[in-house]
């Protein structure tokens, strides 16, 4: 790639496709299936391992550095969901590694003289230590470079007590086999990349390894893919709390609807139940109308009797004396006539 090419493509990435006006806006957008959404979220293994050991070739979808800042411009107002391709892309590529990881495991079983669980153990205990050694040698030269000499230094440090640690750790290796088995290259693969290291591998081979591009590559793809899948896990937390409060917000809508059709009833059954109180009450109404009219009435006569003047009452005494006297009289002359009957017999 020439100098013009070079800066052409650091001006798309850092301004986009518009970069020299709206007229010259490329026709296709961020968002078309076209483009990789791996790609714009910067984890494409297509372009983290180009020019490796395991360089995939050009990936089959558009990448763009100009697409790639219009994204990054758009995406913080809102989200796109692209981490759910890119969780798909990078599951298939992780899965595919792991499935090569255990077949070369398998092969070095079978093609490598095998060794007494005691060996293996203190095999196993050299090739730590070299891969500490070498991803610390990795580190401090990356501190190194970016002027962060103090780090650095400490980090030699460290290095040179894990030497200490790995000489003796071979001294004891060595003398528990045979001198010609030691002289065999022990093999055992790399977890992250796939790659086979080797018990004998000085700190300089495996500084260059652990410090490599195909195995920061592999480290940045694998982390990638654990962010994704915890944001993955969050949205699905989120969704099932989510359809949780939906749910129990609609039972109690429920609940509500069941009490107001209750009450409903319960009014319309009243409603129709009132015509025959209402006849009853109408009943007793008249009765205690009735009997107050009785009691008025007879009230009304005794306050008559009551307000009657002493001259209505001699007036009817005398007319009560002149009965009696009267009925004497006769009484009297019903018997003289029965006196003069019996004489004149």
């Amino acid at each position: 790639m020439s100098a013009h090419d070079q800066i052409r493509a650091m001006l798309d990435q850092l301004m986009g496709t518009s970069r020299n006006g709206e007229e010259e806006k490329l026709s296709i957008k961020f968002d078309d299936p076209r483009v990789c959404k791996s790609f714009l979220l910067g984890c494409c293994p297509h372009e983290i391992l180009a020019s490796t050991r395991m360089d995939l070739g050009d990936c089959v979808k558009m990448h763009n550095l100009a697409l790639k800042a219009d994204y990054e411009i758009a995406s913080p107002g809102k989200d796109y969901f692209y981490d759910l391709d890119a969780l798909e892309q990078l599951s298939i590529f992780v899965a595919e590694a792991d499935r090569k990881t255990e077949q070369a495991r398998k092969r070095l079983a079978e093609t490598q003289e095998e060794l007494s669980t005691e060996v293996s153990g203190k095999a196993d205990k050299v090739h730590e230590l070299g891969e500490k050694i070498g991803e610390a040698l990795a580190r401090a030269e990356q501190l190194g470079a970016e002027g962060l000499v103090d780090e650095s230094m400490k980090l030699m440090e460290e290095i040179d007590a894990l030497r200490k640690q790995k000489s003796e750790a071979e001294s004891d290796y060595r003398s528990s086999i045979p001198a010609a088995t030691y002289q065999q290259q022990k093999l055992r693969v790399c977890d992250v990349c796939c790659a086979y290291l080797g018990i004998h591998d000085n700190d300089r081979r495996l500084a260059d390894h652990f410090g490599g591009k195909l195995h920061l590559g592999f480290i940045k793809i694998r982390e990638t893919l654990k962010e994704f899948q915890e944001i993955a896990e969050e949205r699905r937390r989120k969704r099932r709390d989510h359809m949780r409060l939906a749910r129990l917000d609609e039972e109690e809508k429920t609940r509500r609807r069941e009490r107001e059709l209750r009450d409903k009833e319960r009014s319309e059954r009243k409603r129709s139940n009132s015509p025959s109180r209402d006849k009853s009450a109408g009943r007793d109404d008249r009765d205690r109308r009735r009997g107050s009219d009785h009691d008025r009435k007879k009230r009304s006569r005794r306050s008559k009797s009551r307000s009657r003047s002493p001259r209505d009452r001699d007036h009817k005494r005398s007319h009560k004396d002149k009965k009696r006297s009267r009925s004497k009289e006769r009484r009297d002359r019903s018997r003289s006539k029965e006196r003069r009957s019996k004489h004149s017999d």
